[in-house]
Protein backbone atom coordinates (compact mmCIF):
# COMPACT_ATOMS: atom_id res chain seq x y z
CA UNK A 1 0.00 0.00 0.00
CA UNK A 2 1.35 3.47 -0.99
CA UNK A 3 1.34 6.03 1.80
CA UNK A 4 0.63 9.77 1.45
CA UNK A 5 4.28 10.83 1.15
CA UNK A 6 4.90 8.37 -1.69
CA UNK A 7 1.85 9.68 -3.54
CA UNK A 8 3.17 13.25 -3.25
CA UNK A 9 6.60 12.12 -4.56
CA UNK A 10 4.99 10.41 -7.57
CA UNK A 11 2.90 13.51 -8.30
CA UNK A 12 5.95 15.74 -8.13
CA UNK A 13 7.92 13.45 -10.46
CA UNK A 14 5.05 13.47 -12.95
CA UNK A 15 4.97 17.26 -13.03
CA UNK A 16 8.72 17.67 -13.54
CA UNK A 17 9.80 19.20 -16.83
CA UNK A 18 11.32 16.97 -19.48
CA UNK A 19 14.27 18.53 -21.35
CA UNK A 20 14.60 17.55 -25.00
CA UNK A 21 17.44 18.49 -27.36
CA UNK A 22 16.56 18.73 -31.04
CA UNK A 23 19.71 18.92 -33.14
CA UNK A 24 22.22 20.05 -34.07
CA UNK A 25 21.46 18.46 -37.41
CA UNK A 26 23.58 17.97 -40.47
CA UNK A 27 23.50 20.89 -42.98
CA UNK A 28 21.50 18.76 -45.44
CA UNK A 29 18.59 18.68 -43.00
CA UNK A 30 17.74 22.39 -42.79
CA UNK A 31 20.98 23.47 -41.16
CA UNK A 32 22.96 23.18 -37.98
CA UNK A 33 20.57 24.48 -35.32
CA UNK A 34 20.04 23.14 -31.80
CA UNK A 35 16.78 23.63 -29.94
CA UNK A 36 16.61 23.07 -26.18
CA UNK A 37 12.97 22.30 -25.44
CA UNK A 38 11.22 22.02 -22.09
CA UNK A 39 8.15 19.79 -22.06
CA UNK A 40 5.33 18.95 -19.73
CA UNK A 41 3.90 15.84 -21.26
CA UNK A 42 3.66 16.70 -24.96
CA UNK A 43 3.20 20.42 -24.38
CA UNK A 44 6.10 22.79 -25.08
CA UNK A 45 6.59 25.09 -22.09
CA UNK A 46 9.88 26.67 -23.15
CA UNK A 47 12.12 26.64 -26.22
CA UNK A 48 15.61 28.07 -26.53
CA UNK A 49 17.54 28.14 -29.85
CA UNK A 50 21.31 27.63 -29.63
CA UNK A 51 23.18 29.17 -32.56
CA UNK A 52 26.73 29.37 -33.82
CA UNK A 53 27.34 25.86 -35.15
CA UNK A 54 27.94 27.17 -38.68
CA UNK A 55 29.26 30.65 -37.87
CA UNK A 56 31.96 31.71 -40.34
CA UNK A 57 32.44 35.41 -39.51
CA UNK A 58 31.24 36.51 -42.95
CA UNK A 59 30.86 40.15 -41.90
CA UNK A 60 34.53 40.26 -40.82
CA UNK A 61 35.61 38.48 -43.99
CA UNK A 62 33.79 41.15 -46.01
CA UNK A 63 35.88 43.83 -44.30
CA UNK A 64 39.03 42.11 -45.63
CA UNK A 65 37.70 41.92 -49.21
CA UNK A 66 37.42 44.47 -51.99
CA UNK A 67 34.13 46.08 -52.98
CA UNK A 68 33.91 43.68 -55.90
CA UNK A 69 34.73 40.47 -54.03
CA UNK A 70 32.82 40.84 -50.76
CA UNK A 71 29.52 40.58 -52.64
CA UNK A 72 29.90 36.84 -53.24
CA UNK A 73 30.50 35.91 -49.62
CA UNK A 74 26.80 36.59 -49.09
CA UNK A 75 25.88 33.76 -51.47
CA UNK A 76 26.77 31.46 -48.59
CA UNK A 77 24.31 33.05 -46.13
CA UNK A 78 20.80 32.31 -47.37
CA UNK A 79 22.07 30.17 -50.24
CA UNK A 80 18.50 29.76 -51.56
CA UNK A 81 18.35 33.54 -52.09
CA UNK A 82 21.94 33.89 -53.29
CA UNK A 83 21.15 36.13 -56.26
CA UNK A 84 19.11 38.54 -54.15
CA UNK A 85 21.81 38.65 -51.45
CA UNK A 86 24.36 39.62 -54.09
CA UNK A 87 21.94 42.18 -55.50
CA UNK A 88 21.64 43.93 -52.13
CA UNK A 89 25.43 44.14 -51.83
CA UNK A 90 25.86 45.43 -55.38
CA UNK A 91 23.19 48.05 -54.70
CA UNK A 92 24.92 49.39 -51.59
CA UNK A 93 28.16 49.83 -53.55
CA UNK A 94 26.26 51.53 -56.38
CA UNK A 95 24.65 53.86 -53.85
CA UNK A 96 28.07 54.82 -52.51
CA UNK A 97 29.40 55.43 -56.00
CA UNK A 98 26.18 57.20 -57.07
CA UNK A 99 26.17 54.84 -60.02
CA UNK A 100 23.12 54.36 -62.23
CA UNK A 101 22.98 50.94 -63.85
CA UNK A 102 21.59 50.25 -67.35
CA UNK A 103 17.90 49.39 -67.71
CA UNK A 104 18.78 46.07 -69.31
CA UNK A 105 20.71 45.07 -66.20
CA UNK A 106 17.81 46.09 -63.94
CA UNK A 107 15.30 43.95 -65.83
CA UNK A 108 17.61 40.94 -65.89
CA UNK A 109 18.23 41.36 -62.15
CA UNK A 110 14.48 41.25 -61.49
CA UNK A 111 14.01 38.21 -63.71
CA UNK A 112 16.80 36.37 -61.91
CA UNK A 113 15.45 37.43 -58.52
CA UNK A 114 11.94 36.16 -59.22
CA UNK A 115 13.25 32.90 -60.64
CA UNK A 116 15.31 32.57 -57.47
CA UNK A 117 12.19 33.23 -55.36
CA UNK A 118 10.31 30.54 -57.27
CA UNK A 119 13.13 28.02 -56.89
CA UNK A 120 13.34 28.76 -53.16
CA UNK A 121 9.60 28.44 -52.59
CA UNK A 122 9.53 25.20 -54.58
CA UNK A 123 12.22 23.73 -52.35
CA UNK A 124 10.36 24.97 -49.26
CA UNK A 125 7.11 23.38 -50.48
CA UNK A 126 8.87 20.12 -51.25
CA UNK A 127 10.58 19.93 -47.85
CA UNK A 128 7.45 21.02 -45.97
CA UNK A 129 5.54 18.11 -47.43
CA UNK A 130 8.32 15.71 -46.48
CA UNK A 131 8.62 17.14 -42.96
CA UNK A 132 4.91 16.57 -42.37
CA UNK A 133 4.92 13.04 -43.69
CA UNK A 134 4.12 13.39 -47.41
CA UNK A 135 6.79 11.96 -49.71
CA UNK A 136 5.36 12.84 -53.12
CA UNK A 137 5.67 16.67 -52.79
CA UNK A 138 9.41 16.30 -52.29
CA UNK A 139 9.83 14.84 -55.77
CA UNK A 140 7.28 17.16 -57.42
CA UNK A 141 8.86 20.34 -56.00
CA UNK A 142 12.40 19.36 -56.91
CA UNK A 143 11.25 18.33 -60.39
CA UNK A 144 10.09 21.87 -61.17
CA UNK A 145 12.96 23.56 -59.35
CA UNK A 146 15.47 21.63 -61.43
CA UNK A 147 14.29 23.44 -64.57
CA UNK A 148 15.11 26.84 -63.00
CA UNK A 149 18.53 25.65 -61.87
CA UNK A 150 19.32 24.55 -65.41
CA UNK A 151 18.42 28.05 -66.64
CA UNK A 152 20.76 29.56 -64.03
CA UNK A 153 23.52 27.15 -64.97
CA UNK A 154 23.29 28.02 -68.65
CA UNK A 155 23.52 31.80 -68.11
CA UNK A 156 25.52 32.13 -64.89
CA UNK A 157 27.64 28.98 -64.93
CA UNK A 158 26.29 27.89 -61.55
CA UNK A 159 23.06 26.40 -60.25
CA UNK A 160 22.85 27.64 -56.65
CA UNK A 161 25.38 30.39 -55.87
CA UNK A 162 25.26 32.22 -59.19
CA UNK A 163 27.58 35.18 -58.34
CA UNK A 164 26.00 37.05 -61.24
CA UNK A 165 25.64 40.60 -59.90
CA UNK A 166 28.47 43.12 -60.01
CA UNK A 167 28.63 46.81 -59.06
CA UNK A 168 27.15 48.48 -62.12
CA UNK A 169 24.93 45.67 -63.36
CA UNK A 170 25.45 41.99 -64.15
CA UNK A 171 28.63 40.07 -64.89
CA UNK A 172 27.71 39.13 -68.48
CA UNK A 173 24.68 39.06 -70.74
CA UNK A 174 22.00 36.38 -70.70
CA UNK A 175 22.38 33.20 -72.73
CA UNK A 176 20.69 33.24 -76.17
CA UNK A 177 18.35 30.48 -74.98
CA UNK A 178 17.37 32.29 -71.79
CA UNK A 179 14.03 33.72 -72.92
CA UNK A 180 12.99 30.54 -74.71
CA UNK A 181 13.79 28.38 -71.69
CA UNK A 182 12.02 30.72 -69.26
CA UNK A 183 8.89 30.59 -71.43
CA UNK A 184 9.06 26.79 -71.41
CA UNK A 185 9.43 26.76 -67.63
CA UNK A 186 6.49 29.11 -67.10
CA UNK A 187 4.26 27.01 -69.34
CA UNK A 188 5.15 23.84 -67.46
CA UNK A 189 4.97 25.35 -63.97
CA UNK A 190 1.55 26.95 -64.52
CA UNK A 191 0.33 23.55 -65.67
CA UNK A 192 1.85 21.84 -62.60
CA UNK A 193 0.80 24.34 -59.92
CA UNK A 194 -2.70 22.83 -59.43
CA UNK A 195 -0.92 19.60 -58.49
CA UNK A 196 0.73 21.47 -55.59
CA UNK A 197 -2.67 22.47 -54.26
CA UNK A 198 -4.06 18.98 -54.79
CA UNK A 199 -1.23 17.33 -52.86
CA UNK A 200 -0.99 19.71 -49.89
CA UNK A 201 -3.18 22.83 -49.90
CA UNK A 202 -6.47 20.93 -49.99
CA UNK A 203 -5.22 17.90 -48.09
CA UNK A 204 -7.31 17.43 -44.93
CA UNK A 205 -4.44 15.90 -42.95
CA UNK A 206 -2.14 18.78 -43.93
CA UNK A 207 -4.77 21.35 -42.97
CA UNK A 208 -5.26 19.70 -39.57
CA UNK A 209 -1.51 19.89 -38.99
CA UNK A 210 -1.29 23.60 -39.88
CA UNK A 211 -4.60 25.43 -39.29
CA UNK A 212 -4.68 27.11 -35.88
CA UNK A 213 -1.11 25.99 -35.20
CA UNK A 214 1.72 28.41 -34.40
CA UNK A 215 -0.31 31.61 -34.07
CA UNK A 216 1.69 34.85 -34.29
CA UNK A 217 -0.15 38.12 -33.73
CA UNK A 218 0.58 41.22 -35.86
CA UNK A 219 1.85 43.04 -32.75
CA UNK A 220 4.35 40.26 -31.94
CA UNK A 221 5.33 40.05 -35.60
CA UNK A 222 6.38 43.69 -35.55
CA UNK A 223 7.96 43.41 -32.10
CA UNK A 224 10.21 40.54 -33.18
CA UNK A 225 11.15 42.28 -36.43
CA UNK A 226 9.79 39.49 -38.59
CA UNK A 227 9.58 40.01 -42.34
CA UNK A 228 8.75 38.15 -45.51
CA UNK A 229 6.01 35.49 -45.61
CA UNK A 230 6.35 35.01 -41.84
CA UNK A 231 5.14 38.57 -41.27
CA UNK A 232 2.69 38.73 -44.15
CA UNK A 233 0.99 35.58 -42.87
CA UNK A 234 -0.03 37.71 -39.87
CA UNK A 235 -1.32 40.53 -42.05
CA UNK A 236 1.74 42.79 -41.68
CA UNK A 237 2.57 44.61 -44.91
CA UNK A 238 6.35 44.65 -45.33
CA UNK A 239 7.27 43.78 -48.93
CA UNK A 240 10.34 45.91 -49.75
CA UNK A 241 9.51 45.61 -53.45
CA UNK A 242 6.37 47.65 -52.70
CA UNK A 243 7.50 49.90 -49.84
CA UNK A 244 10.89 50.87 -51.26
CA UNK A 245 11.05 49.66 -54.88
CA UNK A 246 14.52 49.00 -56.27
CA UNK A 247 16.03 48.12 -59.65
CA UNK A 248 12.76 48.77 -61.47
CA UNK A 249 10.18 46.95 -59.33
CA UNK A 250 8.11 50.13 -59.43
CA UNK A 251 7.51 49.47 -63.14
CA UNK A 252 5.92 46.02 -62.78
CA UNK A 253 2.44 45.13 -61.62
CA UNK A 254 2.07 42.60 -58.80
CA UNK A 255 0.25 42.22 -55.51
CA UNK A 256 1.69 42.03 -52.04
CA UNK A 257 0.27 38.79 -50.65
CA UNK A 258 -1.26 39.08 -47.18
CA UNK A 259 -3.09 36.60 -44.96
CA UNK A 260 -4.55 37.52 -41.59
CA UNK A 261 -4.96 34.19 -39.75
CA UNK A 262 -1.40 34.31 -38.41
CA UNK A 263 -1.03 30.52 -38.24
CA UNK A 264 1.08 27.99 -40.12
CA UNK A 265 -1.54 27.55 -42.83
CA UNK A 266 -1.61 31.32 -43.46
CA UNK A 267 2.16 31.42 -43.88
CA UNK A 268 1.83 28.48 -46.24
CA UNK A 269 -0.79 30.26 -48.36
CA UNK A 270 1.36 33.40 -48.59
CA UNK A 271 4.20 31.50 -50.19
CA UNK A 272 1.90 29.63 -52.54
CA UNK A 273 0.33 32.87 -53.77
CA UNK A 274 3.74 34.56 -53.96
CA UNK A 275 4.76 31.98 -56.54
CA UNK A 276 1.83 33.09 -58.69
CA UNK A 277 2.87 36.74 -58.32
CA UNK A 278 6.46 35.90 -59.31
CA UNK A 279 5.15 34.25 -62.45
CA UNK A 280 3.21 37.44 -63.27
CA UNK A 281 6.33 39.59 -62.85
CA UNK A 282 8.41 37.32 -65.08
CA UNK A 283 5.71 37.25 -67.76
CA UNK A 284 5.66 41.06 -67.86
CA UNK A 285 9.42 41.33 -68.38
CA UNK A 286 10.64 38.28 -70.26
CA UNK A 287 9.67 39.65 -73.69
CA UNK A 288 10.48 43.26 -72.78
CA UNK A 289 14.17 43.13 -71.91
CA UNK A 290 15.63 46.45 -73.12
CA UNK A 291 18.50 46.51 -75.56
CA UNK A 292 21.79 48.13 -74.64
CA UNK A 293 24.57 47.62 -72.13
CA UNK A 294 24.25 45.14 -69.30
CA UNK A 295 26.91 46.80 -67.16
CA UNK A 296 27.89 50.40 -66.41
CA UNK A 297 31.52 51.39 -66.78
CA UNK A 298 33.44 51.32 -63.51
CA UNK A 299 37.06 51.53 -62.43
CA UNK A 300 39.08 48.39 -61.90
CA UNK A 301 39.58 49.26 -58.22
CA UNK A 302 36.51 50.69 -56.53
CA UNK A 303 36.76 53.18 -53.68
CA UNK A 304 33.68 54.51 -51.94
CA UNK A 305 33.66 57.97 -50.38
CA UNK A 306 33.71 58.15 -46.60
CA UNK A 307 30.27 57.64 -45.14
CA UNK A 308 27.53 55.16 -44.24
CA UNK A 309 25.38 53.43 -46.83
CA UNK A 310 22.40 51.09 -46.56
CA UNK A 311 20.41 49.03 -49.04
CA UNK A 312 17.66 46.46 -48.64
CA UNK A 313 15.96 43.86 -50.80
CA UNK A 314 13.09 41.40 -50.44
CA UNK A 315 14.55 37.90 -50.43
CA UNK A 316 12.51 34.69 -50.39
CA UNK A 317 12.42 34.86 -46.57
CA UNK A 318 12.09 38.59 -45.99
CA UNK A 319 14.12 41.75 -45.71
CA UNK A 320 17.88 41.58 -46.12
CA UNK A 321 19.54 44.83 -45.13
CA UNK A 322 23.18 45.66 -45.93
CA UNK A 323 24.85 48.35 -43.82
CA UNK A 324 28.26 49.52 -45.02
CA UNK A 325 30.68 52.01 -43.45
CA UNK A 326 33.38 53.33 -45.78
CA UNK A 327 36.62 55.02 -44.74
CA UNK A 328 37.50 55.97 -48.30
CA UNK A 329 39.69 52.96 -49.05
CA UNK A 330 39.14 50.02 -51.40
CA UNK A 331 37.70 47.83 -48.63
CA UNK A 332 34.69 48.25 -46.35
CA UNK A 333 35.57 49.56 -42.90
CA UNK A 334 32.50 47.88 -41.39
CA UNK A 335 29.84 45.52 -42.73
CA UNK A 336 26.62 44.52 -41.02
CA UNK A 337 23.83 42.34 -42.42
CA UNK A 338 20.26 42.47 -41.19
CA UNK A 339 19.25 38.93 -42.10
CA UNK A 340 15.58 37.88 -42.29
CA UNK A 341 16.14 34.40 -40.87
CA UNK A 342 17.66 35.69 -37.62
CA UNK A 343 14.66 37.92 -36.88
CA UNK A 344 12.13 35.28 -37.93
CA UNK A 345 13.74 32.69 -35.66
CA UNK A 346 13.23 35.01 -32.68
CA UNK A 347 9.48 34.42 -33.00
CA UNK A 348 9.80 30.64 -32.64
CA UNK A 349 9.31 30.70 -28.87
CA UNK A 350 6.14 32.76 -29.24
CA UNK A 351 4.57 30.43 -31.78
CA UNK A 352 5.75 27.12 -30.25
CA UNK A 353 5.21 27.53 -26.49
CA UNK A 354 1.83 26.18 -25.46
CA UNK A 355 1.61 23.89 -28.46
CA UNK A 356 2.44 20.23 -28.83
CA UNK A 357 5.91 18.90 -29.58
CA UNK A 358 4.44 17.34 -32.73
CA UNK A 359 3.49 20.81 -33.97
CA UNK A 360 7.09 22.02 -33.73
CA UNK A 361 7.87 20.42 -37.09
CA UNK A 362 5.10 22.42 -38.78
CA UNK A 363 6.18 25.62 -37.00
CA UNK A 364 9.76 25.23 -38.17
CA UNK A 365 8.72 24.34 -41.71
CA UNK A 366 6.55 27.45 -42.07
CA UNK A 367 9.33 29.75 -40.83
CA UNK A 368 11.41 28.33 -43.71
CA UNK A 369 14.71 28.91 -41.92
CA UNK A 370 18.10 28.75 -43.63
CA UNK A 371 20.57 28.48 -40.76
CA UNK A 372 23.75 29.96 -42.35
CA UNK A 373 21.79 33.19 -42.73
CA UNK A 374 21.27 33.24 -38.94
CA UNK A 375 24.83 32.47 -37.89
CA UNK A 376 26.65 34.33 -40.69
Amino acid sequence: MIDKEEIEDLTQAHEEDFILNVGPQHPSTHGVLRLKIKLQGETVTHIEPHLGYIHRSIEKMCEASSYRNFIYLTSRMDYLSAHMNNQACAMVVEKGLQLEIPKRAKVIRILMSELTRLASHQLWWACTGLDLGATTPFFVGFRDREVILDIFDETCGSRLTMDYNVPGGIMFDIHPNFQKNVHAFLKGFKKNLPEYHQLLTGNVIFQNRTKGVGYLSPEDTISFGCSGPTARGSGVSCDIRKWQPYDGYEDVQFNEVLETAGDCYARYLVRMREMEESVKIIEQLIDNIPEGDFQAKTKAVLKLPKGEFYSRVETARGELGVYLVSDGTSKPYRMKFRSPNFSNLSALREIAVGGKIGDLVANMAMLDLVIPDIDR
